[in-house]
């Protein structure tokens, strides 16, 4: 039998037998004050109910349907909250990406990246992302089959085994998501969280 896998991550593990961990927050970075609450007031409610919990919010959400839409704060200015909120509330910290080069430039800042679902097969993003060593979340995408996700892991599992995989649903037509159950019992088959 394969050994179920988990992932470390700050001062708990997350595995497909292990209790569930919220990965919650803004879908993007509006502004340093914002962030801090919505980190520390995420944080106490998890603590009093004893779910761990990793803070996700985006520097640029680059996948917005509107050119006009807010996309963020940028990598830059999010690098300093992300630090500050590592280092005041304690928590680890997701955040997508979506070039080689943010990578690398992201690894002291950050626990978790994230592939967005409209890039889980980029074969460069992948590996970049898996070359920093941090823990790897990967959406996978409303156009792809459960069963090819073992594809993306492999691009990964080369380089870093620190990996979690997330089910975003499917495509139904033009505009509708559905979320077909079944792949979270396909996806596990890899035995990654």
């Amino acid at each position: 039998m394969t050994k179920i896998k988990e992932v470390k991550i700050g001062n708990f593990k997350i595995s497909n037998t292990l209790p569930i961990v919220l990965i919650a927050g803004p879908c993007q970075l509006e502004n340093r004050e914002h962030a801090l609450y919505i980190a520390e007031s995420i944080n106490k409610i998890c603590k009093k109910l004893s779910i761990n919990f990793i803070y996700k919010t985006s520097f640029d959400k680059a996948n917005r349907s509107s050119h006009l839409s807010e996309r963020g704060l940028g990598l830059e200015k999010s690098i300093k909250i992300f630090e500050e909120i590592k280092g005041k509330i304690k928590i680890p910290i997701l955040t997508d990406v979506h070039t080689v080069e943010q990578c690398s430039i992201l690894k002291d800042s950050v626990d978790v990246i994230q592939i967005p679902a409209f890039l889980c097969r980029q074969t460069d993003l992948l590996q970049s992302a898996a070359k920093t060593n941090l823990v790897i979340n990967v959406k996978k995408g409303q156009f792809l089959a459960p069963w090819d996700v073992p594809n993306i892991v492999k691009k990964i599992e080369n380089y870093n085994t620190n990996i979690l995989l997330t089910e975003r649903g499917v495509s139904f037509g033009y505009n509708t998501l559905i979320s077909d159950m079944r792949s979270i019992s396909i996806m596990k088959k890899e035995n990654y969280p």
